[in-house]
């Protein structure tokens, strides 16, 4: 039998035309990515390799073969590098005439060009699913962080596979892609190391990741994975994250261009600065020092003037007030200020820092035989400056989330030690404010734009010629997505890996690259977080503000009887002069949109519970630990998420071990449940055993046996025994040994809700951030560790 290639080019046709799908081919079909009919879908992957020549009984009678060809992006296609920032107000950064020196961001924007009015979610992980898929983040089932998810379709936490990401759609053009840095984008209950990954990095477009899969981390101490492995703790005493992730992403640059010069690749590099804990090494901290004296007020007023000369604002723009909540900086004591400027310079430290390092891995992008065709697209955060640290500042933004606030006077008392590892700190809400320069509000706060506009600096050499420029069209962290599909000249599929895709919100804004005057393309965009709603329409935008971010007890709200205030930002860059009294009939028209916009788009059903929403028990969400009372680990076990280990909080629980311990003693640790942030600690220590609770690191409940532990085999239990009654409530620590009291004590208070955002649970080390400062990770168990087991009562 014989197989010619004319019949099977007919017969692929006729079916193609059956199905009314037209695939993309791994060769020349990829870079003329278009329908062949009107009504035809496009589709990736393309179809299997099929040999197109003749085939006879043997290779001596068959046509040359042939092989599928390595798969190419269209000719001319630019590498990519997109690096975002965290938690960043648009009056941070010296590149838009913040205090916090930004010398790399600077020669970007010099190469290239700012744009002042574009726009982010005010919140990370909606920002982050929007930003890789081109949709409104409640489409992509991030309404808000992973941890907060409720299960309605805007709030699953899980971008479905119907919003297919950019890296997925690049890969199969044939780019290389990786993710280096935060990956907030992963659902909690699957972020342990048995996956399923198909949410991991690697699962959404990326041949390969080096990072963390949670919202924030120690920079000095982080649960990071290499693709899905983990990385074991540095050694290195001087080791920072920042210059971590920026060593990561050089090397991959470079591997790529050793290995395959002529293939074009995507880096999405995503530190975890300026997040909390706001941890820096003291050499960067120590270049501020004094430089915030003035306090947050007359930042302010400076940053703005700045603003005004780099023409990042307008001439005519005006400078909100402070609001309601937070303190003038002239009533505070001189403890309070020495206290709030000396958080401030650990920030701006942290934040100089950053800059540093991204501007190490552009310099390396710089030395790239083709450098011009690089599109650099630099993200100067996923939302404004976080006012999470509270009204008096933090030395542990988890204490938030669990519904606590805590006093300057707690925070007074560590002040020389903020920055480094002991501490998970936070300055306080009216920095961040004052970050935000020259908006109200802050993250979170989705309804203005302290909380949405942040920076962004766009550089290609090859392509845009107004170097410093300045592009002001309305612009939202889902138009990138169709930007990097329109440069790289390839099409968003209709269908991706057989599954039909949701339209793609974006509208590309590489139409600004050459034309300042060019008109906006953006006409309409929808914005919600935690209930603060905002809603755009050429040139007009609605504001309701319904809850402040230090707020974390939300009740006796009434949706009806929200107040909406109405900005001319074609006039009114700031949102500073309210029009809802004097035009009700556009600020009716924009409410209408917005509930519009709200059911289109899954934003539907509101929801302003706070820290609640971070519980298991109270929201419902999936947990490898679900329905179970007893946990058997035969075998020591690092760094299990909290959402896949037994849920400690609010109720009894016993944890036993079976260990051996030699003639000479042993130390380390038995059992832990969070870090530094909070949790419970089981260890060994000079002999003796050790049971402790850490309430959000404000206190620790630290109960040590009354006589060294048994040598030889021995089973050891710690005993919580809970006073019951609802959330938070103490109770007593008994430990055993072979079944006899050795010790006993009290917590007065328990951590309600989350213990850490990023920790979870080890077993025989403690391989992140130690529960207590008495031990140095990893405190490896030097006995024999046999079966433990957790018991929930």
């Amino acid at each position: 039998m014989t197989i010619t290639s004319t019949s099977l080019a007919r017969n692929l046709a006729t079916l193609l035309a059956t199905v009314g799908i037209v695939t993309l081919a791994q060769t020349a079909l990829a870079q003329n990515a278009t329908p062949s009919s009107p009504g035809g879908l496009l589709s990736l992957p393309g179809p299997d390799f099929h040999f197109k020549g003749e085939v006879g009984r043997t290779y001596q009678d068959s046509d040359p073969a042939t092989f599928p060809q390595i798969v190419r992006p269209p000719k001319g296609a630019p590498n990519i590098v997109l690096i975002l920032l965290d938690d960043v107000g648009f009056g941070q950064f010296s590149v838009f005439g913040g205090g916090v020196l930004s010398p790399n961001m600077e020669k970007l924007a010099a190469q290239g060009l700012r744009y002042n009015r574009f726009h982010t979610t005010a919140l990370c992980s909606p920002t982050r699913a929007a930003l890789l898929t081109g949709r409104n983040h409640h489409a992509t089932g991030n309404g808000s962080i992973t941890e907060a998810a409720t299960g309605y379709d805007g709030y699953t936490g899980i971008i479905p596979k119907s919003t297919g990401t950019v890296a997925e759609i690049l890969r199969q053009y044939g780019y290389a892609t990786a993710w280096v840095g935060k990956n907030h984008n992963t659902p909690v209950w699957e972020t342990s190391e048995i996956g399923p990954f198909d949410h991991w990095a690697n699962g959404l477009g990326f041949d390969y990741f080096y990072g963390f899969n949670s919202g924030d981390t120690s920079q000095y101490e982080p649960i990071l994975y290499e693709n899905r492995n983990r990385v074991p703790r540095s050694t290195d005493p001087n080791y920072h994250l920042s210059a971590d992730i920026a060593d990561h992403a050089i090397g991959w640059i470079q591997k790529v261009k050793v290995i395959d010069p002529d293939r074009p690749f995507f880096l999405y590099v995503a530190p975890g600065a300026t997040h909390s804990p706001h941890q820096a090494p003291m050499e960067w901290i120590d270049k501020f020092k004094g430089q915030f004296d003035m306090g947050w007020d007359r930042y302010r007023e400076i940053t703005f003037e700045r603003q005004k000369q780099l023409g990042v604002i307008p001439a005519d723009a005006k400078l909100t007030p402070r609001p309601d909540g937070l303190p003038a900086w002239d009533t505070l004591n001189a403890d309070q200020k020495r206290l709030y400027a000396r958080m401030m310079e650990v920030f701006a430290g942290y934040g100089v820092q950053v800059d540093h390092e991204m501007g190490r891995v552009l310099d390396a992008v710089a030395k790239l035989p083709d450098a011009d065709n690089t599109l650099i697209l630099f993200l100067v955060g996923d939302n404004g400056a976080s006012a999470e640290g509270g009204p008096e500042g933090s030395t542990n933004e988890n204490a938030f989330f669990n519904s606590i606030l805590e006093t300057w006077q707690d925070n007074l008392r560590v002040i020389d030690e903020l920055g480094g590892p002991k501490h998970f700190n936070h300055f306080p809400s009216a920095w961040a404010w004052a970050m935000n320069t020259p908006f109200q509000w802050t993250k979170q706060v989705a309804s203005h734009f302290g909380g949405t506009r942040n920076p962004m600096i766009v550089c290609w050499p090859a392509k845009i010629t107004d170097k410093g420029g300045l592009r002001s069209q309305f612009h939202h962290v889902i138009d990138i997505m169709p930007t990097l599909l329109e440069v790289a000249g390839v099409q968003a599929p209709d269908v991706l890996n057989g599954i039909p895709q949701k339209p793609i919100d974006g509208v590309s804004l590489a139409y600004t690259f050459g034309d300042a005057k060019a008109a906006d393309r953006r006409k309409t965009q929808v914005f919600e977080m935690g209930v603060n709603r905002g809603m755009y329409q050429n040139g007009w935008f609605a504001s309701s503000l319904s809850f402040v971010p230090w707020q974390p007890v939300r009740t006796g709200f009434d949706i009806d009887k929200a107040k909406w205030e109405l900005y001319n930002i074609d006039r009114d860059f700031s949102q500073a002069d309210d029009l809802a009294t004097k035009n009700p009939d556009k600020l009716r028209a924009l409410q209408d949109l917005w509930w519009t916009e709200a059911a289109r788009n899954n934003i539907l059903p509101l929801d302003w519970r706070g820290p609640e929403r971070m519980s298991v028990e109270l929201t419902g969400k999936p947990s490898l630990a679900a329905g179970r009372k007893t946990f058997v680990y035969e075998t020591p076990l690092a760094a299990l998420p909290e959402a896949a280990a037994p849920d400690l909080k609010n109720k009894s629980f016993t944890v036993t071990a079976e260990a051996e311990i030699p003639p000479g003693g042993a130390d380390g640790m038995i059992f832990t449940q969070g870090g530094f942030t909070g949790g419970w600690g089981f260890y060994i220590q000079q002999g003796k055993l050790v049971g402790l609770h850490s309430h959000v690191a404000l206190e620790r409940y630290r109960v040590v046996s009354t006589e060294p532990v048994p040598t030889g085999k021995v089973t050891l239990a710690m005993d919580f025994n809970s006073d019951g009654g609802g959330m938070a409530k103490g109770g007593t620590i008994t430990l055993l040994a072979n079944g006899r009291k050795i010790g006993e004590g009290r917590v007065e208070k328990t951590t309600p809700f989350k213990y850490s955002l990023y920790e979870g649970q080890d077993i025989g080390e403690d391989s992140g951030s130690p529960i207590d400062f008495s031990y140095t990770p990893p405190f490896k168990f030097t006995g024999k560790l046999g079966r433990v087991t957790v018991e929930l009562k």
